[in-house]
């Protein structure tokens, strides 16, 4: 007999089978492999695609464990937020409910970096918290992951008057900012969501179509005088995709940005579905 699942994992589970489903994977069913074994979800996938099962327990975990982060970490982020304070250096600050820093492990493999907080961001102080944060939540989730696994911060930390697009002065007065998380996190992979992102990263203009499907190099460029400058970094690879917003407004790209997150599962070690064939 099948194990009752709690509210939460329902939920959970729930938001993964519709995020699949976005993505054109269907019939879905659950298989016990005895008594005593664990439950696992099994999907499949289109013919283009191979069968893959996702195990209930989360594939990272021994690699976060196995990639212990340093003593300091968390105590240097805590201090990059004391040296944020109530930062009065650009126009947004007037404007602002709540400072958004980021969330997330301070020892994460995968950085999440879109455009800026909005209204529901705003209130809560937590990046991608609304509709699109949830989906955003889904497409980690499809990876095997959770969001406690990876860190998500935005270009700017402030939202802008009516969720408009950050001004280049907005994104280079915080860019020291996010250069000094990234430097404190050293992700394996920064995925860029969206085009703002992209190319404030980049300093690429480019349209999506360009930047997508390929890997760059990212190096943080720090202040001089930030602790981390003392420490170099070295190049992280940086992938991009369609931000969870955009695909709120045209969800037939979500198969495109399922295939930008593959890429970015293969590199670090995580499970890919296989073509068939």
């Amino acid at each position: 007999m099948a194990r009752p699942l709690d509210p939460e994992t329902r939920s959970q589970l729930q938001a993964r089978v519709q995020y699949y489903r976005d993505l054109g994977i269907y019939d879905f069913y659950r298989r016990e492999t005895s008594a005593s074994a664990t439950t696992e979800v099994a999907v499949e996938l289109p013919p283009a695609e191979a069968e893959q099962n996702f195990q209930a327990e989360d594939p990272l975990k021994s690699k976060t464990q196995s990639r212990i982060a340093p003593a300091d970490s968390v105590t240097a982020l805590k201090d990059l937020r004391d040296d944020i304070g109530d930062c009065k250096l650009c126009r947004l600050a007037k404007g602002r409910t709540n400072l958004v820093f980021g969330t997330g492990s301070p020892n994460a493999e995968i950085m999440f970096i879109g455009e800026a907080p909005g209204a529901d961001e705003d209130i809560q102080g937590l990046p991608f918290v609304g509709r699109a944060g949830q989906l955003l939540t889904n497409m980690i989730n499809a990876m095997g992951l959770k969001r406690e696994d990876v860190y998500i911060a935005n270009i700017i930390k402030c939202r802008p008057p009516g969720n408009r697009t950050p001004e280049r002065d907005e994104c280079e007065t915080c860019s020291p900012f996010l250069m000094r998380q990234i430097a404190i996190i050293r992700p394996k992979v920064i995925v860029a969501l969206g085009a703002v992102a992209a190319k404030t990263l980049l300093a690429i203009n480019a349209p999506m179509s360009d930047l997508r499907g390929r890997w760059y190099e990212f190096t943080p460029q720090l202040p001089k005088n930030a602790p981390e400058a003392a420490t170099p970094v070295a190049p992280i690879k940086l992938a991009v995709t369609y931000h969870p917003a955009f695909l709120l407004r045209d969800p037939r790209q979500k198969k495109e940005a399922w295939k930008d997150l593959q890429m970015v599962m293969k590199y670090v070690g995580l499970p890919v579905p296989q073509k068939s064939g």
